[in-house]
């Protein structure tokens, strides 16, 4: 897969099938928009193309709203366009003067002229240009006069998997995990920063990594204690988290997110882990003493091996 950082960038030459948007999460419903722009790319034998956008537009529209939280960063995103086997992506530069550009010189200038568009694949509820004016009746407006041709991905298409970036979020914030996998079709991750802690863990016999770091808009899971996969130095290691106030030793001000990886010792301080979150295992709570505090990470563990 190749990668463009700019429509600019791109080489005008090659003749793409062409979808885009900010494809956050890149959920089951995107794969059915992808899995069909591969196809027709492949019929008409031409190159694959997404053209997407950082930072996320909100970011820039509205930049006190500090509510935003993303499934994916960039680098997750492109890993997942890869295996979804698209041909080249193209990262624009997201600004407020790019979000002037009213839908017929999004569609002329940028797509046509830019990115030499000859067939775009879209859902049935894109929108784009300035104040979202353009969509899919635009689209099939311009494309004689450009000689590209539109395929809408419908409705019923998109609606059969019953999924959405914020239907993926709103089971993330209740912790059903299984239910935001089925919605992603694969184990929602998140990667930090090793950092010190207050070493609370290794004097229960249970050590844990505590992590931080992480992209400022990332989402990260409700408070709990989880079953997870941690990726580190390219090894997987199952391991249990907490992500929470650690309420039985009166409570940390901050939300921490603490790792006890199974089987494993050494000093990973300073170095970056990737978690996927096999299981929610339970809410996090306060124990009337340590020894009880012992006995439910016992079944934790044996709860997050079994995972």
């Amino acid at each position: 897969m190749r990668v463009f950082r700019g429509i600019e960038s791109y080489d005008s030459a090659t003749e793409t099938c062409l979808t885009t948007g900010t494809f956050d999460g890149v959920h089951v419903g995107h794969i059915k928009i992808i899995d069909r722009l591969n196809s027709i790319a492949r019929e008409e034998e031409r190159k694959s193309a997404m053209l997407t956008f950082y930072p996320h537009p909100r970011k820039v529209l509205f930049p006190d709203d500090h509510g935003l939280r993303l499934l994916t960063t960039m680098d997750e995103k492109l890993e997942l366009f890869e295996r979804a086997g698209i041909d080249d992506v193209i990262i624009h530069p997201f600004s407020k003067e790019f979000s002037r550009y009213n839908a017929v010189e999004y569609i002329r200038d940028l797509l046509v002229n830019g990115l030499n568009m000859k067939h775009m694949v879209i859902g049935y509820d894109h929108h784009f240009g300035r104040n979202r004016e353009g969509g899919i009746d635009q689209l099939r407006e311009m494309a004689p006069l450009y000689d590209f041709k539109v395929t809408e991905i419908s409705a019923k298409d998109i609606d059969d998997v019953n999924v959405s970036s914020t239907k993926v979020r709103m089971a993330l914030d209740q912790g059903d995990i299984e239910l935001a996998t089925s919605f992603l079709g694969y184990q929602y991750s998140f990667e930090g920063e090793v950092i010190h802690g207050k070493k609370r863990g290794k004097g229960l016999g249970f050590p844990t990594a505590n992590l931080s770091n992480f992209d400022d808009t990332k989402l990260i899971p409700c408070n709990g204690v989880y079953a997870v996969e941690v990726k580190l130095n390219g090894v997987r290691y199952k391991a249990m988290m907490n992500i929470g106030h650690n309420p039985t030793f009166e409570g940390d001000a901050a939300k921490t997110i603490e790792i006890h990886i199974f089987d494993f010792s050494g000093d990973i301080y300073g170095q970056q882990v990737r978690v996927s979150i096999l299981k929610y295992l339970r809410a996090e709570r306060r124990f009337s003493d340590v020894s009880e505090l012992i006995s439910q990470m016992e079944v934790d563990k044996i709860q997050a091996l079994n995972a």
